[in-house]
This record gives structure tokens, sequence and C-alpha cells, in this order.
């Protein structure tokens, strides 16, 4: 597992790194396709943020804590992904969900909000990432959205290969988008 430690308004200190290896590194243990962690250090005001995020065979999760102990904030956000993982690993002993393989990446663009309004060649492209899309059943799908606590989740459906979205209804439930 490749493991990238950003810091922002803090020192990365040989400590600090060591021990945020030690504890995103452990989760291996929990599912041994984990091909990616992604972990951000930041200090705001009197908070220590830490998102650590993985990846691992199509599937991401996030786990976003803050405290005012930077190794607190760690432990914390470590233990959120355990949970997810062993709990994304029950998931798949129950379905039996197969390995599909991987298709192109989808390439997602977010605009800021004055773009939407007058949409010309001035478009300001705020973020736009290129995900691995692996075929999922909706059910799947929603599963992700609420790994990554995410509002929406957009993804290649499995019956009929289109893209799809789904997403977090106002009244609680789960809506779902099709091409």
């Amino acid at each position: 597992m490749q493991i990238l430690i950003t810091a922002k308004n803090i020192a990365l200190t040989d400590a600090i790194r060591t021990y945020a290896e030690k504890k995103v590194g452990r989760l291996e243990k929990y599912f041994d396709s984990i091909t990616e962690a992604t972990v951000v250090l930041e200090v705001q005001k009197n908070l220590h943020i830490v998102e650590v995020l993985i990846a691992a065979k199509g599937v991401f999760m996030k786990g976003l804590e803050k405290s005012e102990d930077l190794y607190a904030s760690i432990d914390l956000a470590t233990d959120k992904i355990e949970k997810q993982l062993v709990k994304y690993k029950e998931k798949l002993k129950t379905k039996k969900l197969q390995d599909k393989e991987f298709e192109a990446p989808l390439k997602l663009n977010v605009f800021d909000s004055a773009s939407l309004e007058s949409i010309d060649e001035d478009n300001k492209l705020i973020i736009s990432k290129e995900i691995p899309v692996k075929p999922m059943d909706v059910e799947e799908a929603a599963m992700q959205m609420e790994l990554l606590n995410k509002a929406f989740f957009v993804f290649r459906n499995a019956e009929d290969g289109q893209i799809s979205v789904v997403y977090q209804r106002d009244d609680g439930n789960i809506g779902l988008i099709e091409a």
C-alpha cells in the first residue's frame, strides 16, 4: 500500500509521519487490496484536522476527524475507516459481490456557481477528478456513497453499463438518476 501524507499549517516531523503510517498501515489487515492511502494533516486555530482517504479495488472510504490533539485525530480517523472496512467486508460476504474489472476512468468536472449561470468559454474549473469506474449495482453504489459520507455518487451500472447517480434525498431516502 502506498501512503501519501500531506501537512497544512503544521510541520511534518518524523514522529508524526511514522505514527500516521503505522496507524494507516494496520488497515491492510482488514482489506488486503488497499492500493493507496492519503492522509491530510491540518491545523486550524486550536483544532487538528485529519482526513484519511483509502482506495481499494474501486472502493473509496473517507474518515475525517477534528480534535485538539493531532495524535487523537489520527486515531479517530483511522478508527472510522476501520469500522467502514469491517462493515464493507461484511456486506461483501453477505451479498457475495463479485470482483468486476475496472473500465476507463470517468472524468468529473465541478464548476463554480458563477460559471453555471452563464456557461461559455470563461468557465472556471474548480475540481477535476478521474476515478476508476467499477461496474456496480445500485445497492453497492448507495453503500459506497454512505462510506464516503457524500450526498451523491456517480457510478457505472452493472446491469446496462450506463453512467448513473445515486443521491441522498431530503426525506432521507436514496434517489437514482439513470442516463
